[in-house]
């Protein structure tokens, strides 16, 4: 079974009771997404799944035959980090720095969401574009929990990255 890691395939050869977290760590190699609470509670295993982003510490492996998957290695390199990566190092948006990985996949996924129209629940006009304010940030990143406290500069970060894009 063919599965797609930041570009690269993988054969998921795997026990079918491996979950995609311990997949892309061991199995792949891939250690920039993290294991924090491996109860889908935290988002520091926060990775993209086609485009959403998933939990990955709470899905098997096996399930994902076919699909492509985006870690935070396969976002930016050290020579051409993503802009999400650059910000978060321009605003100071991480302290210790383990959440990171999965606060940055699931910001780009927000911001991807954000780009389609997608509405939130603190959105104002859930029949129009949603407008990217601190709230709808901190709403849609509520997932991902930095215990190092360092949400201010998280924010700043996306919110530099949203109004690039804008």
């Amino acid at each position: 079974m063919p599965i797609t890691i930041n570009g690269v395939d993988h054969e998921l050869d795997v026990d079918p009771r491996t979950s995609l977290l311990d997949f892309l760590r061991g199995d792949a190699g891939l250690t920039g997404t993290k294991k924090g609470c491996d109860h889908g509670q935290c988002g520091a295993c926060t990775v993209l799944l086609n485009g959403q982003r998933i939990n990955s510490c709470l899905t098997l492996a096996v399930m994902h035959d076919g699909d492509s998957v985006t870690t935070i290695e396969g976002l930016g390199t050290p020579d051409a980090p993503h802009p999400l990566q650059a910000a978060f190092v321009r605003h100071d948006g991480y302290q210790c720095g383990y959440c990171t990985p999965g606060q940055i996949c699931s910001a780009k996924a927000m911001l991807d969401e954000i780009a389609a129209g997608w509405t939130s629940y603190v959105s104002d006009d859930v029949a129009g574009s949603p407008k990217l304010s601190e709230e709808e940030i901190r709403e849609r990143m509520s997932g991902n929990l930095c215990r190092c406290g360092a949400y201010s500069n998280i924010v700043a970060a996306i919110a530099e990255v949203a109004e690039a894009q804008a």
